[in-house]
């Protein structure tokens, strides 16, 4: 692709970056192929490759209509297109260059600002969450049944970790902002079923926002003020000797090893950024390089499983946990259309509720194939946002492998 970016623009890091990865697009449409907006809708606007000239003519011109703000805000974020892509473009790096910009050259209106402050001040303060969720379980029967069954479920006790002596091993279990209060169950799974491996864990107190749902919501300040406080945060631990950082929200991880990419213009950052990007694992990785001859063997049951964007696209993790599942005697079948987005995609489907309706109901038709009541994903926010949907009961896949593979308390 030819470019014309301004000087004043290629003199920085983003600019140079930014015309390397525009140069890299071949215009070929193999992103079409994969982009749930585009199957949807149809209009190249909302496909990658559409998305690709918009950014490049705001970059260019430093001005953009409604219509390019409608677009690039109607992207998932979910990089399928770059798992397909033979060109390697880096698009979702190309997307926050883009949504950058556009906050300069097409201001939002306040209506959405004020909507998108209020929305990630709640989901971004734990407090104000967890008292939200309160209020929620308190007038539960008053909320409608699709938010009715997001909430925790009262009646049903949290899994507990023995205490025992601190164990030779050691790594930083991350918290994050919602998962905590809306599923305090699967980081409680994930540390028994590390302690059973003889790995202790870790929280960092008062940890920080990764600064995830800031970044890609238009908020990219904010996100990088949140960014940079974990990172601080998370360096302490690794010299204090913790191993890794293991998360257990795909979404959190998945940002935190992009790090080094938001950090272009700082460059104190981008290298302890690096070196946190460097230890930061799924807790599939992890189980994969681990001896797991110690947990019990599962009967054979089986689970639809829902692999996140951010865990197979993002990540680049596509199938370990279903190996790590079988593994242990789970039966996990393939389900149509599985590299496609359930919709949730952080924040989106609070912003873009039709589109984001749209794909999970594609999702859940595509689980509902599968003869079983038990469906397992990777991800908060893919938790929830199926939980929405579907009677079914959705949860963390360590959760259900903790249930099966650990003798109960």
């Amino acid at each position: 692709m030819q470019t014309n970016l301004p000087n004043s623009l290629l003199d920085t890091p983003v600019g140079k970056e930014a015309d390397r990865i525009l140069r890299s697009c071949v215009h070929c449409g193999f992103c079409t192929a994969t982009c749930p907006t585009y199957l949807e809708t149809g209009n190249e606007l909302d496909s990658p490759r559409g998305r690709i000239y918009l950014v490049k003519e705001l970059l260019e011109s430093g001005k953009a209509s409604s219509i390019t703000r409608t677009h690039l805000d109607r992207c998932l974020s979910c990089q399928a297109c770059e798992t397909t892509c033979p060109s390697n473009v880096e698009y979702h790096q190309l997307l926050n260059f883009g949504r950058s910009a556009m906050q300069t050259a097409s201001p939002e209106s306040w209506f959405v600002k004020s909507k998108r402050v209020l929305i990630l001040g709640v989901l971004g303060s734990k407090n104000l969450f967890g008292l939200l969720l309160w209020l929620g379980s308190v007038f539960r029967f008053a909320l409608p049944k699709s938010l009715a069954r997001q909430l925790p479920d009262k009646s049903k006790r949290p899994v507990t970790r023995k205490d025992s002596d601190p164990l030779k091993r050691h790594v930083v279990l991350l918290d994050g902002c919602v998962q905590g209060s809306l599923s305090p169950n699967t980081n409680l799974a994930t540390a028994r079923v590390l302690e059973k491996l003889g790995i202790d864990t870790i929280t960092i107190r008062r940890e920080s926002c990764c600064g995830a749902m800031h970044f890609h919501t238009n908020s990219q300040a904010e996100g990088l003020a949140s960014a940079k406080h974990l990172t601080d945060q998370l360096f302490q631990a690794l010299e204090s000797g913790a191993e890794a950082i293991i998360s257990t929200a795909s979404g959190c991880g998945n940002f935190i090893k992009d790090y080094p990419g938001i950090f272009l213009d700082d460059e104190k950052y981008r290298v302890k950024a690096t070196r946190v990007a460097d230890a930061t694992r799924d807790i599939s990785e992890l189980l994969a390089g681990e001896d797991l001859s110690v947990l019990q063997t599962a009967t054979g049951q089986t689970l639809a499983f829902h692999s996140p964007c951010t865990l197979q696209h993002g990540q680049k993790l596509a199938g370990l946990p279903e190996k790590i599942l079988e593994q242990l005697g789970y039966n996990i079948p393939v389900i149509n259309n599985a590299h496609l987005c359930c919709g949730s995609a952080g924040t989106y489907s609070l912003f873009q509720p039709l589109m984001a309706t749209k794909l999970r109901d594609n999702k859940l038709h595509a689980l509902a194939q599968i003869s079983t009541e038990s469906i397992a994903t990777a991800n908060i926010g893919c938790q929830c946002h199926l939980t929405g949907g579907t009677e079914k009961r959705v949860r963390h896949w360590i959760e259900y492998l903790a249930d099966s593979c650990l003798p109960a308390d």
